[in-house]
């Protein structure tokens, strides 16, 4: 079965109540169960990892015990060059995946260090974002393609 790193960034763990007319009133674990519901239905193995740390993330990603991931970095997409470095390094793809568009916001989120690199993107979509990623990871790499 396919195992699915989702790779949440800084903040994240304050969804529901940080800036909900942006990011939505649904918490992290609301998030969480709706993905592994999802994930379920399509036969795909999830793990979940949250930090507020860049090199707690990096320290994840390096351990390789997953086939893809679905990465929400948060505010470090647009400033680190050490979570992009680890995301080409480790020989696994990852799919982006942001609650709002960060490129309809403010200039500094104009700058996109991972978007380049990852397999596809969905943002803007808020929590349904995540169903797409677990979406194209089943067609892509499914029980089904062997």
């Amino acid at each position: 079965m396919t195992l699915v790193l989702v790779l949440q960034g800084p903040n994240l763990n304050l969804l529901g109540t940080r800036e909900p007319e942006i990011y939505g009133r649904e918490t992290l674990a609301e998030i969480h169960a709706g993905i592994l519901r999802h994930a379920t239905e399509l036969q795909l193995e999830v793990a979940f990892f949250q930090s507020n740390h860049e090199g707690a993330l990096i320290d994840r990603l390096h351990a390789r015990d997953f086939d893809i991931a679905i990465v929400n970095a948060g505010g470090l997409t647009h400033t680190s060059v050490a979570l992009r470095d680890a995301l080409v390094g480790i020989g696994r793809p990852f799919i982006e995946v942001h609650l709002s568009d960060p490129a309809s916001r403010e200039p500094f989120r104009q700058v996109n260090l991972l978007s380049d690199v990852a397999l596809a993107s969905f943002v803007g979509q808020g929590p349904r974002g995540y169903h797409h990623a677990l979406e194209r990871i089943a067609a892509e790499w499914g029980v089904d393609r062997g």
